[in-house]
This record gives C-alpha cells, structure tokens and sequence, in this order.
C-alpha cells in the first residue's frame, strides 16, 4: 500500500499565486525561496496543496510503503503546515527558540512567517533531512 498523495506537474508558481490571503501568499512564496536554499531542490506540488522539496522511498516494519518529500509546507485555511519536523532530541531542544507555533501530528503550524526565527526552523530542517537520510539511506539498495 502506498500514500495516496504524489508529486504532480502542477505549477507551484501558479498554485502560490492563487493563495487568497496576501500575507500568506508572502510568506509561501518565501518559504519557497527558504526551502529552495536549504535544499538545493526545485519544489513539487504533492497532490492538490503541498509544495515538497527532494524526496525518498520509504518501508516500514508494516510493509507500507511509498514517497515523500524531505521537507514541504501547505497553506491551510487558517495556518501554513511546515512539514519539516523529525521527532529528535535535538530537534524538541530547538522548538524551545523556534517562535509562536502550534505542534501538529507531524507539521509545525503558523500563523505567519514573522512568528518564528527562520535560523532555528534552518536548524530543524537540516536535522530532519539528515534523520530522514539516515533512516532510509539503504532502502534502494
């Protein structure tokens, strides 16, 4: 069984640039920007709302199995989904001087960009990136 959202072809310019609210759309245009830098990949759009950058096959003991994205974000009604954040000691030791957010199951939700220290949220991310590869480095062998 695989996850049921995939990367598509959309335009992930296009699909900021339909973001109703202005200062979100801001904020998602420089979290591209952000995400672009720290990773060194051009951005997907995952389905119909989430923009990933790189990505990695995964199994779990389960069997279940699939793609993801090392790091993403999604604007939602309300807040933008950071999907940054790897459960480590180090990376719940670096929410302490992340900013005003509110923890998801596997997101970080903010209100708006300004409301966190974006070397921190560099911090979080490169960790993250580093756990994700580490834990999955030998499944395409």
């Amino acid at each position: 069984m695989s996850n049921k959202t995939q990367p598509t072809e959309a335009s992930v310019t296009e699909f900021l640039s339909k973001i109703e609210n202005e200062q979100q759309k801001q904020d998602c245009i420089q979290f591209n920007q952000f995400f672009k830098e720290l990773t060194s990949e051009e951005p997907k759009l995952w389905g119909t709302s989430i923009i990933g950058y790189g990505d990695y096959h995964y199994i779990y003991k389960s069997e279940r199995e699939g793609d993801w994205f090392h790091l993403g974000y999604s604007p939602r009604k309300s807040y933008t989904s950071l999907y940054v954040y790897q459960n480590s000691a180090e990376n719940k030791k670096l929410l302490e001087n992340l900013g005003k957010f509110k923890m998801g199951k596997s997101c970080i939700n903010i209100k708006k960009l300004e409301d966190i220290d974006l070397q921190v949220l560099a911090e979080i991310c490169r960790n993250s990136i580093h756990i994700i590869e580490n834990r999955y480095a030998n499944e395409n062998d």
